[in-house]
């Protein structure tokens, strides 16, 4: 259809701009307007003519301009139509005192009932019948990149996929082993609205610096604590953040450091990095770091320290037992949160407790949004991941928003005719609780908000969902807060919803010898570990809303987990972590960080992750699928 709209345009002399987006985008407003070419020919015609516009050729930048236009075009057709809705026979009986039952059964108010209402069953069968971009794409889950592929057990799923019918009947399946779920820390709770203040923001800053300090200085080959701001002609060990010395962009001349009040009064003292072969930095980064400030004004670095060091003792609690290391760790098993999750775990189990499920042995699905294509609000991406999750049941369905994303052009333009809490409700809810019913108990899902959702509170760190669903007994659905750290067949996962890897990858500045190769990504993710944060860039990033007033334990990473998921704008991808130097002395932990990347992607299909642990990372497999 695409050649046919194009070759329209050519036979009134209108040429199309070369560009791989042009064309798609016009079939896509014929489709959702129901326009055939030369009815959309008819549009431009009348668009052009009136806006004037110069040259024959159709360029990108025309078509926003274009859009608009079809919409109230649109609009106008519709009100014409609507204007005479009510006939002769609708008058004389509203005026026989059959009001309501005559307003009841017009056309009018059978349209008011689908919009209020929803009926579920008539709009998914009416988007059964449209035909998008999305629709029509030939690469489905067709793997992008495998994770040791040598531990794939079925490696003819994706033919089987792509080759068979089960887009339209789907067999059921066998139901599964349900696996067990303990919600370590979601914080804060729902209610919470920004309100920071300077001083929340100076004493969470000064409590980094000072934690971080001690964590230092209880190792003795780092040495005493002095004042780097001090003149000094003798090497000293000195603790403190990152920080730019005025606004824009992080470079090897504006670095310095700021110390903590305890040390320092706060002060500030710049960093001469020349003597050292290797560093990697970015603002609100904590550093240890030895030299000489023979000045009092420079303080020349001779060795620096990006990871915060872990004790052997502390880390420790990551290799027992998952009973012990919940009797151990009871500041953090015993919150709110994590209490309500054992109680739903004991009462599914109890009924169940011959089939106690493997440990550290889970199947899971990880996706996230948007969860919809940029031209409409079908969320078709989110049908065909739930019918992939059909034929491939995971134990564990983990969904990270946006769900209703404030970046979606009809959401951002406001041409939406429900509100976002019913988008919500209605295309994302609903549709997980028919999958999850049709699927039985054996299948849990997680969601997880993003500071892109419309329908949420706009604050970082971010509450779970607030939804009560009656119609789940069994607590197959969980929501969870941004970021949170949770457990599942003594597996740890730490979630964190927020593209902070984009961010870091904007602000830092490295140096590596030019003998010796860097993966880029992989250091990206360990700053968060070196740091022990979900979030160490400071100033936050523009539209992070960063609340330190909300919940600063949240953003902690108290031990590391055994998978770590942050969702990013970057390219997906399955990465292995190691953090901590065992010749120091201190602990070491190797973990799976995943990028699933998004789900939907422009006008179509992203990619999202099935991820198979198997009681170590060696003997894990993990496969990026394309939707």
């Amino acid at each position: 259809m695409e050649e046919e709209i194009k070759s329209e345009f050519e036979k009134s002399s209108f040429s199309v701009e070369q560009d791989d987006q042009i064309l798609p985008t016009l079939l896509s407003y014929c489709i959702n307007y129901k326009l055939s070419p030369k009815d959309l020919l008819s549009s431009w015609e009348f668009y052009y003519l009136d806006r004037q516009l110069s040259g024959l050729e159709l360029k990108n930048a025309y078509l926003d301009g274009f859009l608009k236009y079809l919409q109230t075009e649109t609009k106008e057709k519709q009100i014409k139509e609507e204007s005479n809705i009510y006939s002769s026979n609708n008058i004389e009986s509203l005026l026989n005192n059959n009001t309501e039952e005559s307003f009841l059964n017009s056309p009018n108010a059978q349209i008011q009932n689908q919009e209020l209402y929803l009926n579920s069953s008539s709009k998914k069968s009416n988007a059964s019948k449209i035909i998008t971009p999305f629709g029509e794409r030939t690469s489905k889950f067709m793997s992008h990149s495998v994770f040791n592929a040598h531990n794939l057990v079925d490696k003819s799923t994706n033919q089987d996929a792509e080759n068979s019918e089960e887009d339209e009947i789907i067999k059921r399946v066998k139901p599964g082993q349900r696996c067990s779920l303990t919600v370590v820390r979601s914080l804060p709770k729902s209610g919470f609205r920004i309100y920071d203040i300077t001083e929340n923001r100076v004493n969470y800053l000064e409590n980094r610096i000072n934690k971080s300090a001690r964590k230092f200085t209880a190792f003795e080959q780092y040495g005493k604590l002095s004042d780097a701001t001090m003149a000094s002609e003798e090497e000293i060990f000195a603790v403190g953040m990152v920080v730019c010395d005025a606004e824009g962009r992080l470079n090897e001349k504006s670095v310095l450091l700021q110390c903590s009040v305890e040390q320092s009064m706060g002060q500030r003292v710049r960093l001469d990095l020349r003597n050292l072969p290797k560093f990697s930095l970015f603002p609100g980064q904590v550093i240890g770091i030895k030299g000489r400030n023979p000045s009092g004004h420079h303080f020349v670095a001779t060795q620096l320290f990006d990871q915060l060091p872990v004790q052997k003792t502390d880390s420790s609690l990551l290799l027992l037992p998952h009973a012990k290391r919940r009797e151990i760790d009871s500041p953090i098993s015993n919150s709110p949160s994590s209490m309500n999750a054992k109680k739903r775990e004991i009462s599914f189990d109890d009924s169940s407790s011959s089939n106690c499920p493997p440990s550290r042995v889970l199947s899971s699905i990880i996706a996230c949004g948007p969860f919809t294509t940029c031209d409409n609000l079908l969320f078709e991406p989110l049908e065909d991941l739930l019918a992939y999750c059909r034929r491939k049941p995971p134990q564990l369905l983990i969904l990270m928003g946006p769900f209703v994303d404030s970046e979606h052009p009809e959401i951002k333009k406001g041409t939406v005719d429900r509100s976002f809490r019913d988008i919500f409700h209605i295309e994302i809810i609903r549709r997980i609780q028919d999958f999850t019913q049709y699927m039985g108990s054996a299948v849990r899902v997680i969601l997880v908000p993003s500071v892109r959702d419309a329908h949420h509170d706009l604050i970082f760190p971010q509450p779970a969902f607030d939804i009560s669903l009656v119609e789940d007994p069994t607590q197959q659905i969980t929501c969870l807060a941004n970021p949170n750290i949770f457990t599942s067949n003594e597996i740890t996962f730490g979630c964190c919803n927020v593209d902070i890897l984009k961010q870091i990858s904007g602000e830092e500045i490295s140096r590596n010898p030019t003998t010796s190769q860097s993966d880029r990504i992989a250091r990206l993710a360990t700053h968060l570990l070196n740091q022990q944060s979900y979030y160490p860039l400071y100033p936050p990033a523009i539209g992070v809303p960063l609340d330190f007033s909300v919940s600063p334990k949240a953003l902690e990473i108290s031990s590391f987990p055994d998978v770590l998921i942050l969702p990013s704008d970057l390219n997906p991808f399955i990465k292995v972590l190691t953090v901590g130097e065992e010749n120091n002395n201190q602990a070491v932990k190797k973990l799976i960080c995943v990028n699933p990347g998004r789900l939907a992607k422009g006008i179509g299909g992203g990619m999202f992750v099935e991820l198979n642990y198997n009681q170590d990372i060696d003997s894990t497999n993990a496969s990026i699928i394309r939707i």
